[in-house]
C-alpha cells in the first residue's frame, strides 16, 4: 500500500505540481484548498504525511499545525511545511507550532520527493513526538 500524503495548498499551480510530482513516485495524494478542509480531512482520513502551506484562507497553516498537534488522532502525523515565507522567524514559528520540517518555495521536484521519502522512512531530519 502506498503512503497517503495530504497536500493543503490554495495555489492551484503549486497544488498540481505537488500532486503530479508525488503521484509519479507512487504516493496516494489527497488535496485540500484551505486550512479548515485540510484539518477535517486529516482527522477523518489519517494521512501518513501532510504538506502544509502557511498562507491559507480561513485557518492559516500555523493554526492548522497547532490544531493537528492538539488532537490525539493527528498528534503524530508528519507535517512538512512548504511556504513562500522564508524568514528564519517564519520557520521558527512553524517548528514551534509542531511542524516536523520546513521547506521554502519554490522547491525543486527532487528536493520535495527526497524530503517526503526521508520523512516517511525516518531518514529525514524529523523531530518525533511522544504519543
Amino acid at each position: 500500500m502506498s503512503e497517503r500524503v495530504l497536500v493543503i495548498e490554495d495555489d492551484p499551480s503549486t497544488l498540481r505540481f505537488l500532486e503530479y510530482t508525488l503521484q509519479q513516485e507512487g504516493f496516494e495524494i489527497l488535496t485540500a484548498k484551505n486550512g479548515l478542509d485540510g484539518l477535517k480531512m486529516a482527522q477523518n482520513l489519517r494521512p501518513d504525511l501532510i504538506i502544509l502551506d502557511i498562507m491559507l484562507p480561513g485557518l492559516d497553516g500555523y493554526e492548522v499545525c497547532h490544531k493537528l498537534r492538539q488532537k490525539p488522532e493527528t498528534a503524530n502525523v508528519l507535517v512538512l511545511v512548504l511556504s513562500a515565507k522564508a524568514r528564519q522567524e517564519d520557520k521558527d514559528i512553524g517548528m514551534k507550532m509542531g511542524a516536523d520540517a520546513y521547506l521554502t518555495k519554490p522547491v525543486d521536484p527532487t528536493e520535495i520527493v527526497n524530503k517526503v521519502q526521508g520523512m516517511l522512512t525516518g531518514s529525514g531530519k524529523v523531530v518525533f513526538r511522544e504519543p
